[in-house]
């Protein structure tokens, strides 16, 4: 009986088998659902979808030309020949052979001690001689002086691949009347911000300056707050021995915070709005006594008071955390950017004498001269974003590495001492950093500013 209903079973179970696979079902096989499901639409003319390479529209299109054997010289105050240190400039040794081959050149790099190379690049241009094709300057020693002669080429129609190039050198910093007169290749340049003791932030019981980071309200205000928090008696002799900051000679970096700066296209800038905010914030700071006083030592005085473990903050450049590391082993080092002013937008770095790549009249084809720079530097990098090995060699805290990157990602120009020379810089400074009055400085130095900058522009 058991034997019959199996049998029965087995049967029933063959015909369910046969009307499942048969064409005439109504529930397609899992190959047909699949199938269906890859088809293409009525819409795609049969074409299966393929997501698109990403092509950069900045990039100059393929050149062909013959620079018969030319040495292109490249000036410079130390040697710019590419290391091959690293996978990505092992690429652009490479492309530079390739380029080499293809376009029939060679290269010279020049170097020239620093102390004599504004000199002797001077001497060279006069002459109709420059010491190199490419010669690297700083724009101080070239705008307006220089420019104004005609000697050199404007870049801005060939240098726009954004992927190659820093275009922002090009498009800002090395601008005059209109025209940009360098290129710059590589990074935008090093971030500055401001070092912090985590470690004696903790034993001070300070809220973590990160926290202000990451509630976007780190600003002049809240930096005076944290500045004025770490300056204590710790041991109730009577007299301060933890600071909260290194020194308030900072007004660099609150014009670049404040997005303004004591000159604007040759005319001095001290009572633009923006400006007396910057002057207002320095004399707030003197005449509250908010950084440590100064022990008459040099202009190394900050970082050394700040290696020594009692004090809070110190603003300065990122890549100085490479020495800190070996400083100051013992303690927890974080790194911010410079605090907003209350007029800017963002957090910004300053460079106050940024220097790139140009090309002098006297040098012929400059087109095919920044050609063949973006086609050497045009490379999909190993890395994820500038710098990287650097910072992630420097900073083992995540945010400090996010910090930097976000202390760099905006560089501005600050005319200072370098550009105007005969301007009295240090002792306008000096009178700000002594808690002189801000109308009294503006009124005693106006003059002597406009005056430094006539001697250039007029």
């Amino acid at each position: 009986m058991v034997r019959k209903l199996m049998m029965v079973l087995c049967c029933m179970m063959l015909v369910f088998m046969v009307a499942c696979s048969s064409n005439g079902g109504t529930t397609p096989s899992n190959s047909e659902v699949v199938q269906e499901t890859n088809s293409p639409t009525d819409t795609d003319n049969g074409e299966e979808d393929v997501p698109e390479e990403t092509v950069n529209p900045n990039v100059t299109p393929e050149m062909d030309f013959d620079m018969g054997g030319r040495t292109i010289k490249i000036a410079s105050w130390y040697d710019e020949s590419i290391p091959e240190n690293s996978p990505d400039t092992i690429k652009l040794k490479q492309n530079l052979e390739a380029l080499m081959e293809k376009h029939n050149f060679n290269v010279e790099y020049v170097v020239v001690d620093y102390g004599e190379y504004q000199d002797k690049v001077k001497a060279s241009l006069m002459a109709g001689e420059p010491i190199g094709d490419i010669i690297r300057l700083a724009r101080p020693w070239m705008i307006p002086t220089l420019v104004k002669q005609d000697l050199f080429w404007p870049l801005d129609e060939y240098v726009i691949n954004d992927n190659a190039f820093v275009v922002q050198y090009t498009t800002e910093l090395s601008q005059f009347n209109g025209e940009g007169y360098g290129f710059r290749i590589g990074v935008a340049g090093a971030g500055h911000g401001v070092f912090y003791n985590r470690t004696l932030m903790d034993q001070l019981g300070i809220k973590p300056l990160q926290e202000y980071i990451d509630e976007d309200n780190w600003n002049w205000d809240t930096f005076i707050q944290v500045a004025k928090d770490a300056n204590r008696d710790t041991n109730n002799d009577g007299k301060i021995d933890t600071w909260g900051l290194t020194n308030g000679n900072l007004l660099i970096p609150a014009l670049a915070a404040n997005e303004t700066n004591l000159f604007l296209e040759g005319q001095q800038n001290l009572e633009d709005p923006k400006t007396l905010e910057v002057l207002n914030f320095l004399n707030r700071m003197a005449t509250e006594a908010v950084a440590r006083p100064t022990e008459g030592g040099d202009w190394t005085e900050p970082k050394q008071f700040f290696i020594q473990g009692n004090t809070l903050m110190w603003p300065g450049p990122d890549y100085d955390m490479d020495s800190l590391k070996t400083d100051m082993a013992e303690y927890d080092i974080g790194y911010l950017p410079f605090p907003k002013g209350p007029s800017g937008s963002t957090y910004h770095s300053y460079n106050t004498i940024p220097n790139y790549y140009t090309i002098p009249k006297a040098v012929e084809n400059p087109e095919q001269i920044v050609y063949l720079w973006e086609k050497i530097y045009d490379i999909e990098s190993m890395y994820d974003y500038p710098r990287q090995a650097d910072l992630e060699k420097w900073f083992s805290d995540e945010a400090d590495v996010e910090n930097a990157r976000l202390a760099s990602s905006s560089i501005r120009v600050i005319e200072g001492p370098d550009a105007y020379p005969s301007m009295p810089y240090y002792e306008f400074l000096g009178e700000l950093t002594d808690g002189v009055s801000v109308s009294t400085v503006i009124e005693k130095y106006k003059e002597t500013f406009q005056s430094a900058a006539d001697e250039l522009w007029k």
